[in-house]
């Protein structure tokens, strides 16, 4: 009877605090859902009856019950509870932001693998004295070989220990927003271009023909053991067979990294996700089966890469892990100060 002497403006108002309404008639639903999606709100209605049909129907999500709901009810629903537990609304909002999460960890990882593909192009159309540190047949291989596993195996990940900590995404978020891709582009992609380019260097540094490059500096002196006499042919090919190793030993630690934007993987469990472990062992014993067997070699126009530099290859997941450790620390930091503030 309260609620009939309102005005939507005060009903508006009075939702603005908690409050119980009672002995509510359907039409007294109706409105109600309908006051709070003017607020900006996102309305669920649970219901079993045929009188709640149209509040069912008007929600943004509409739940129905499936054991005791009439046929009415789960038409008008979006989803049906078949064991009538309240509690599976909980477990379906933590599956969904699961998902939600997963396909972004997806999104960031294949991302950032595109940086160290693309940018041996632009390095060479803007400097044409260095080689083409990459081929198109090397980029298919990482493509739709050694990157397939691991990314298919990130959308698998389980939900994160703190997912139900965090209050609901605005509507209208954007699952690419501009977090993701400087992330992807401007932060792990960049690094693994680094660093691949640092393996691409170093073979022409060590191999004393850094003339080649066209770069009026003289190679360092280095001891025998770091040396590595190379005719002018296969200083290109070792330098891209380390490039392409180098993007693959990169995205071992950086499927790591993408498990969670701001936790750490000592807190999600290193051995947490089995299918990623499987896929970074695919992974690597595909790069290595590319390198080291001769057919597999001439077909990706890849040499046997020495020992030591498979040795200096090896940092590279380390300093990108480093580099992601030091970025979520410093995210949790400032987030931590921000709401001290508050």
């Amino acid at each position: 009877a309260e609620l009939d002497e309102m005005s939507d403006i005060d009903l508006q108002k009075a939702l603005e605090n908690e409050v119980l309404l009672a002995r509510m008639a359907p039409e007294h639903k109706m409105r109600l859902v309908s006051a709070f999606q003017a607020r900006g709100d996102v309305v669920a209605v649970t219901g079993d009856g045929v009188n709640d049909a149209p509040a069912l129907r008007k929600a943004n999500v509409g739940i129905a019950m499936g054991l005791v709901g009439t046929d009415v009810a789960k038409e008008a629903a979006d989803i049906i509870l078949t064991d009538d537990n309240f509690g599976a609304i909980v477990a379906a909002i933590e599956e969904g932001r699961a998902i939600y999460d997963n396909i972004r960890k997806f999104i960031t990882y294949i991302f950032s693998s595109n940086v160290p593909e693309i940018m041996p192009f632009v390095v060479t159309a803007s400097f044409t004295q260095i080689p083409l540190a990459l081929k198109v047949r090397q980029i298919i291989a990482i493509d739709l070989g050694t990157d397939l596993f691991p990314a298919l195996a990130l959308g698998m990940e389980k939900p994160e220990p703190d997912v139900m900590m965090h209050p609901p995404r605005p509507r209208g978020t954007r699952l690419i927003d501009n977090g993701l891709l400087l992330r992807s582009f401007l932060w792990l992609g960049m690094i693994e271009a680094v660093l691949c380019y640092i393996g691409f260097f170093s073979v022409y540094l060590f191999s004393g023909n850094w003339y080649l490059l066209g770069l009026p500096i003289p190679p360092p002196p280095f001891p025998p053991f770091l040396s590595l006499v190379l005719s002018q042919p296969n200083v290109h090919s070792m330098a891209v067979t380390v490039f392409h190793a180098g993007v693959v030993l990169s995205q071992v630690e950086n499927a790591f990294a993408c498990r969670s934007e701001k936790s750490r993987n000592t807190r999600l469990g290193w051995f947490g996700n089995r299918y990623l472990l499987f896929g970074i062992m695919v992974e690597l014993i595909g790069i290595w089966s590319i390198v080291n067997y001769e057919f597999l070699a001439r077909n990706f126009e890849h040499v046997f890469i020495p020992y030591r530099y498979w040795l200096g290859l090896c940092f590279f997941p380390l300093i990108l892990y480093s580099l992601e450790w030091i970025r979520k620390q410093f995210v949790r930091t400032m987030k931590a100060r921000a709401q001290q503030k508050t």
